[in-house]
C-alpha cells in the first residue's frame, strides 16, 4: 500500500472513531421518558418498588434491570490484536468494537471497561466488584500466562458465565472446522498427528479443545519461539508444560513430517513449502495469524492439491473467524441465566457449527459470496459470518447444554418460540445491507452518476470506490466536481464527464443520433436530439443504453417525475413489462419487509397489480429472501364488493392463476397480512396462512408511498429504495436530497442488479 492510502486509511479510521461523536457505542433508552409519569416510574419514586422486589430475591434483578442482556468487555490493554502491551486506554476502541459485533450479531447490549493494572489479584476483585451489574463477563486481550489464572479464578468465584474469548474463541471455531476437515479427509480424529505452531493463550486453548475432540497427547507437538516444547526444557509455565512431548523432535520441519494437521496460531510464513510437502495425504493446514497467515494461501493450494486449508482471512475460503462464536455462545448463556460457560457448552456450539456446515446453504449467503451454491467440502468446511441461521443455531445448542450440565437457572420450554425470539430481538435481518455490499464487492461494476455535483453524491462515490462496491463514473462541471473532491481528500483518478464540453462532442453526436432515430416518430429532431444530450441525465441513460456504463443513479436534486423521464424514453423494459414499477426494501425492527408500488403507478389495474406483484417476489428473491406476499386492501378477502377491493381480488387471481409458485394471497387488511397467528386463526385457507410475510404489495400510489414513509419515519427504519422494476438496464433513481448512506445502499443494489442483468 502506498504511502498516500496508508494516510488515507488512517484518516478515514480517525474519522471513523471521533465523528459524527466519538467512539461507536451509546447507551439508549429501553423504555418511555417523554412524560411527567414515565420519569416518575423510572427514578423516584417508582423506583423504589423493583428495588425492594430484588432485594426480596436477587434474581428478580434478572426481570425488572437489563442485567440479562448485558455483557462487560473488559480488557487491561496488554495483549491488543498484533499491538502488544498499549495500555487500558489504548485498548478501548478495541473493546467498543467487541461490544459492537456483540450486538449486531447476536443483540448483547455491552458496556466496554478498561481497568488500569497489571496486578491479578487487583484485576480479579475489580472484576469481582462490578459483577453485580452483568449478565457474563468477556475477557479480552489479557497477555498469557496471566490470562490463565484470571480467566480459571473468575470462572470459579463468580456466579455469573465468563469467557477470555482469546483463547477459547479461536478454539470452538477451528475446533468445528477441524471436525469437518477430518471427514473429508477420511482420518479418525483420534488417529491425527497434530503440529500446533505457537503456544499463547489461543494456542493452548485450542490444544485442550482439540484433546477434548479426541486428539490424544501423544500425537500433539507444540512449538513456540524457541522450537519444540519437550519434557526437556526448562522453565516452562503450566500450560506449556501440558503439551511437552517426550518424542526426540526439536524443529519445526521435522516435526511436521508425516503430521496430518498443522495448527497455525504464531507468525506469517513460518510453514514452507518443503515442510508442507512433507505432511501426510490429505493435510489439514489451519494457518490462521492475521492479517498474514503461516503459509500463503494460494502458495498453499498451488503446492498440494489435496490440501484442505483455512485461514483467519475473509478473502479466502474457511475463515476461522470468532464472531462465529462469542456473540452466540453468549447469547445462550444469557438467556438460561448459566452461572458459567463450560466445556460442555462450549463443546455443543463447535458440533453445531460443524453440523451447520453440512446444511443447505440459505440463497442470501450464497448471494453474498458471490458463490452459485455453497455446499459441504474442502473450500466449506465451517458456517459464513453472514449466515442468518447462526442466531438460531448455536444459542439454542449452548443454551441445552447449560440446562443439561446443571448450570443453567432458567430452564426454556418452548425451543420453537425461543428461536423466534432470538431471530426478532438480534436485529440480524440488518445484515441485509452488509450482505448486499459483500455481494457487489463480487465484482464490482461501472455506475454513472448524473448529478456529481452534489457534495453527498461524490461523498458516497468515494465510499463505493474505496470499498471495492462500484466503478464511479462522475457527470457534470468537470471543475467543480474536483474541486468538491479536493475538498473530502477524494484524490483518484476516475471518469469524469461534462456532456457540455466539446471534447465530448462527438459522444454527444453518435448518442443523439440514436436517441432521434428512437424517436423521430414521437416528435424528436435531430437538432432536439442533439440538444438533450447536453442534459446529463439524457445522457447517462445514453451511455447505459449504449454500453458504456453498466448502472446509473439519479434524481438526488430533481422531482422523482422529471427525473424518470429520459429513463423511460431511452431504456427498454424487459420482456413481458408494460410498464415499470417500483419497490422500498425496509429494514425494520421486525426484520425486512418489500413495499410496491411505492412512486410510479398511480392506480394500477389488475393486470398491472399481478406483474407488480411478479416483479416484487423476483426482486426479493435477488436478495436471497423467499417472499411472501400480501396483497393488501381495506377488506379481507371479498368482504367487500366495492371495485376498490374487487380489483384487489382480480389481480390475486391472476397471479394464483399465471404465477401459481408465487405464495401470494388478499385482499387483506395490513394487520391480519402481518400477524401470522390472527390470519391462521380467522383465515385458515389462505396460501400464506401461518407465514410470515416479507412483501406488501399496495393498491395504489398513494397508500404505498405513505406507507413506506411513515414505517421510515415512525420506526426508524433504513429505506433502500425506490428499486426500479422491470427495465432491462439497471436504472435506479433516488428520493429527493437522499442521505448519504442512501446513496451507497442505492449504488449497491444497481451493482447487483447490474450483475444479475448482465451475463
Amino acid at each position: 500500500m502506498s504511502k498516500k492510502n496508508q494516510e488515507k486509511k488512517r484518516k478515514d479510521a480517525l474519522s471513523y472513531h471521533s465523528k459524527p461523536k466519538p467512539g461507536k457505542l451509546e447507551v439508549t433508552p429501553s423504555k418511555p421518558y417523554s412524560t411527567q409519569r414515565d420519569l416518575s416510574l423510572a427514578y423516584s419514586p417508582g423506583v423504589a418498588i423493583p428495588c425492594l422486589e430484588i432485594k426480596n430475591s436477587k434474581e428478580n434483578v434478572y426481570k425488572y434491570t437489563n442485567k440479562s442482556n448485558l455483557v462487560a468487555v473488559i480488557s487491561n490493554g496488554t495483549a491488543v490484536l498484533g499491538l502488544g502491551d498499549i495500555g487500558p486506554e489504548a485498548s478501548k476502541p478495541v473493546m467498543e468494537g467487541k461490544g459492537l459485533l456483540f450486538k449486531i450479531f447476536a443483540g448483547i447490549d455491552v458496556f466496554d471497561i478498561e481497568v488500569g493494572t497489571k496486578d491479578i489479584d487487583e484485576f480479579i476483585q475489580t472484576v469481582k466488584n462490578i459483577s453485580p451489574t452483568f449478565g457474563g463477563i468477556n475477557l479480552e486481550d489479557i497477555k498469557a500466562p496471566e490470562a490463565f489464572e484470571i480467566e480459571k479464578r473468575l470462572v470459579n468465584e463468580l456466579d455469573i458465565p465468563v469467557m477470555h474469548d482469546d483463547q477459547h474463541g479461536t478454539a470452538i471455531i477451528s475446533a468445528a472446522a477441524l471436525i469437518n476437515a477430518s471427514e473429508l479427509a477420511n482420518k479418525k480424529i483420534s488417529d491425527l498427528k497434530m503440529v500446533i505452531s505457537g503456544a499463547g493463550a489461543a494456542a493452548i486453548s485450542c490444544g485442550r479443545l482439540y484433546k477434548s475432540l479426541g486428539i490424544l497427547d501423544e500425537n500433539i507437538i507444540m512449538t513456540d519461539s524457541k522450537g519444540v516444547i519437550n519434557n526437556e526444557r526448562e522453565n516452562l509455565t503450566d500450560e506449556k508444560k501440558e503439551f511437552a512431548t517426550k518424542k526426540n523432535i526439536r524443529s519445526l520441519d521435522k516435526a511436521l513430517v508425516g503430521a496430518d494437521v498443522f495448527i497455525g496460531l504464531s507468525k506469517a510464513n513460518i510453514l514452507t513449502v518443503k515442510m508442507l510437502k512433507s505432511m501426510a495425504e490429505n493435510p489439514i493446514v489451519f494457518a490462521m495469524a492475521n492479517p498474514d497467515p503461516e503459509i500463503d494461501y494460494k502458495l498453499a493450494v498451488s503446492t498440494r492439491d489435496d490440501i484442505i486449508m483455512a485461514t483467519g482471512r475473509s478473502d479466502y475460503p474457511n475463515q476461522v473467524n470468532n464472531v462465529l462464536g462469542f456473540p452466540f455462545i453468549f447469547r445462550g448463556a444469557l438467556d438460561v441465566r448459566a452461572t458459567k460457560i463450560n466445556e460442555e457448552m462450549k463443546m455443543a456450539a463447535v458440533h453445531a457449527l460443524a453440523d451447520l456446515a453440512k446444511e443447505t446453504v440459505p440463497e442470501q449467503v450464497n448471494i453474498a459470496y458471490g458463490a452459485t451454491k455453497l455446499s459441504f467440502g474442502k473450500n466449506y468446511i465451517i458456517p459464513k459470518p453472514f449466515d442468518p441461521r447462526l442466531i438460531t443455531t448455536i444459542p439454542v445448542a449452548v443454551a441445552k447444554a447449560a440446562i443439561k450440565s446443571g448450570v443453567a437457572n432458567h430452564e426454556i420450554k418452548d425451543w420453537s418460540n425461543y428461536k423466534n425470539q432470538l431471530y426478532r430481538r438480534t436485529g440480524s435481518d440488518k445484515k441485509l445491507v452488509r450482505l448486499l455490499m459483500s455481494q457487489a464487492k463480487r465484482n464490482p461494476k461501472r455506475v454513472v452518476y448524473s448529478e456529481a455535483e452534489e457534495l453527498d453524491i461524490l461523498k458516497a462515490a468515494q465510499y463505493v470506490y474505496e470499498e471495492g462496491i462500484a466503478i464511479p463514473i462522475l457527470l457534470g462541471n468537470e471543475e467543480k466536481i474536483r474541486e468538491l473532491m479536493l475538498s473530502i481528500d477524494f484524490d483518484i483518478d476516475l471518469e469524469i464527464i461534462d456532456p457540455k464540453k466539446e471534447a465530448f462532442i462527438n459522444r454527444r453526436q453518435k448518442y443523439a443520433e440514436t436517441y432521434w432515430k428512437l424517436r423521430e416518430r414521437k416528435g424528436v429532431t435531430r437538432y432536439d436530439a442533439l440538444r438533450k444530450m447536453r442534459d446529463r441525465d439524457f445522457f447517462a441513460a445514453m451511455m447505459l443504453r449504449e454500453g458504456d456504463a453498466d448502472a446509473m443513479i439519479s434524481g438526488y436534486s430533481k422531482s422523482y417525475p422529471n427525473a424518470l423521464k429520459p429513463i423511460l424514453q431511452l431504456i427498454d423494459r424487459l420482456e413481458g413489462v408494460n410498464r415499470v414499477a417500483t419497490t422500498n426494501l425496509m429494514i425494520t425492527n421486525k426484520g425486512p419487509i418489500f413495499l410496491a408500488d411505492t412512486s410510479i403507478n398511480i392506480n394500477p389495474t389488475p393486470k398491472e397489480l399481478a406483474k407488480i406483484s411478479q416483479m416484487t417476489a423476483y426482486t426479493a428473491a435477488l436478495f436471497g429472501i423467499k417472499p411472501k406476499l400480501a396483497m393488501l386492501s381495506y377488506s379481507n378477502f371479498g368482504s367487500s364488493k366495492f371495485k376498490e377491493a374487487s380489483k384487489i381480488s382480480e389481480a390475486v387471481s391472476l397471479i394464483h392463476r399465471y404465477w401459481p409458485h408465487i405464495d401470494i394471497d388478499g385482499p387483506l387488511q395490513a394487520d391480519f397480512a402481518l400477524n401470522k397467528e390472527m390470519l391462521k386463526k380467522s383465515f385458515p385457507f389462505s396460501k400464506i396462512a401461518g407465514k410470515s410475510v416479507n412483501t406488501l404489495i399496495f393498491p395504489d400510489l398513494n397508500s404505498a408511498n405513505i406507507a413506506y414513509k411513515l414505517i421510515k419515519e415512525m420506526d426508524g427504519a433504513k429505506s433502500i429504495g425506490p428499486i426500479m422494476m422491470g427495465l432491462r438496464h439497471p436504472v435506479h433513481i433516488l428520493q429527493l436530497g437522499a442521505s448519504v448512506e442512501e446513496i451507497i445502499n442505492m449504488t449497491s443494489v444497481a451493482v447487483v442488479d447490474a450483475q444479475n442483468k448482465i451475463k
